[in-house]
């Protein structure tokens, strides 16, 4: 059985959404874009990019509540970006283990893709909030964990196993995912400009790309592994009764149920 989507989606919204979608890869990209020190310093594209991004977050927001949200919407945007920014840090650091991927994964499924967006939005800027990981990565961690969470809302229909199975192999392309845009952000400060996998300007695309290639696989390949593997182990093991508690409150809640209004003369207080 379907539900209507905790947060409905607009067409005007879908259009921002696009557009931002554009913006994000921009930003995330911006070293095959823009040369470091162009702006005057090396380390103002990554700052600017991070606050085009908060912009954009915060145009798409706007878009989304004022498509409608309700209150029962807002309170379970609450309690789960309250629930991952208590999870984030049960995980976080160690060899790569994330454990707030899988709500996001499962909430964008059974709530909607506009409700995965925001709630990636919302864990990621509650938990840099309480961990005290606020910085100029924070909007790409955002921007990261939004679409996360609004591609799963988007994902074809399965039920049953298949639907588990079906998360579980897309959280764990999403960990992978992930770590490769997020080590865009600062690929080009990390290492020696003299290293062969080091951000080179004025390369061929081509070039620029074996070397991003190889420097994720080098430093990253391990870490993004664990995430992965952390995503599918947790939506295969947690994902049945998650989604059935998820669905469950998705029935109770009856999110955006038409209103209409009964003839007092026929109310059933009034009936004989």
């Amino acid at each position: 059985m379907t539900h209507a989507a905790a947060i409905r989606l607009t067409a005007r919204a879908g259009v921002v959404m696009t557009l931002a979608a554009f913006l994000g890869l921009v930003a995330f990209f911006w070293p095959f874009v823009v040369a470091p020190g162009k702006f005057g310093s090396n380390y103002a594209p990554p700052l600017i990019f991070g606050v085009l991004l908060v912009l954009v977050l915060c145009v798409i927001l706007s878009e989304i509540a004022e498509g409608g949200i309700d209150s029962k919407a807002l309170a379970m945007l609450g309690v789960l970006s309250a629930v991952n920014a208590a999870l984030r840090p049960l995980g976080a650091g160690t060899a790569g283990i994330e454990t707030v991927f899988f709500v996001l994964v499962l909430a964008g499924r059974v709530y909607g893709p506009g409700f995965g967006f925001t709630l990636g939005c919302t864990s990621l800027f509650t938990s840099a909030l309480i961990t005290g990981g606020v910085g100029p990565w924070m909007p790409y961690q955002m921007f990261g964990c939004a679409f996360v969470g609004m591609l799963a809302g988007f994902l074809p229909r399965a039920t049953g196993r298949r639907e588990v199975l079906l998360l579980a192999l897309y959280g764990s392309l999403s960990g992978y995912l992930f770590g490769f845009l997020l080590n865009l952000s600062f690929w080009p400060f990390s290492l020696d400009p003299n290293s062969s996998i080091a951000y080179l300007p004025g390369l061929p695309f081509t070039e620029q790309w074996q070397r991003y290639v190889a420097f994720d696989i080098a430093t990253s390949l391990g870490w993004d592994t664990g995430r992965a593997v952390t995503n599918f182990v947790c939506v295969m093991l947690a994902g049945p009764a998650v989604l059935t508690t998820f669905r469950r409150a998705a029935r109770k809640a009856r999110f955006r149920a038409p209103v209409r209004f009964a003839d007092p003369r026929t109310a059933p207080s009034d009936r004989r």
